[in-house]
């Protein structure tokens, strides 16, 4: 599970979203359950992703985040002429950041 210690120690008024920016784009591919958001039964390229952070929400014992994940799905066997066919694709998720454990849970949520 990816830890966002960068971001839960962040303190002035959107440094939180800015640290969390960069930690989410530069995890390992695979770790952000991209294959959750994809509409066209391809699978994911996450390579190169771009985060936006829609909102941050600060409790005692977490952070709360919806953001927007801006990556490549696959489609293979559309019967076209470049197959397989790189197309962008977008899901928002929401994520939970213990502030104990430093540890993310991540939901697809669109």
């Amino acid at each position: 599970m990816p830890e966002f210690l960068d971001a839960l120690q962040q303190s002035r008024p959107g440094a939180i979203e800015k640290a969390l920016k960069h930690e989410l784009e530069n995890l390992p591919a695979g770790t952000l359950p991209l294959e959750k958001g994809t509409n066209r039964g391809g699978y994911v390229d996450d390579s190169d992703i771009s985060v936006t952070v829609i909102n941050v929400k600060q409790y005692e014992n977490s952070i709360q985040a919806k953001v927007g994940v801006f990556f490549t799905e696959i489609i293979v066997g559309c019967g076209c002429g470049d197959d397989p066919m790189p197309e962008n694709a977008y899901c928002e998720m929401q994520i939970s950041i213990d502030r104990t454990t430093f540890a993310a849970k991540f939901e697809v949520i669109q």
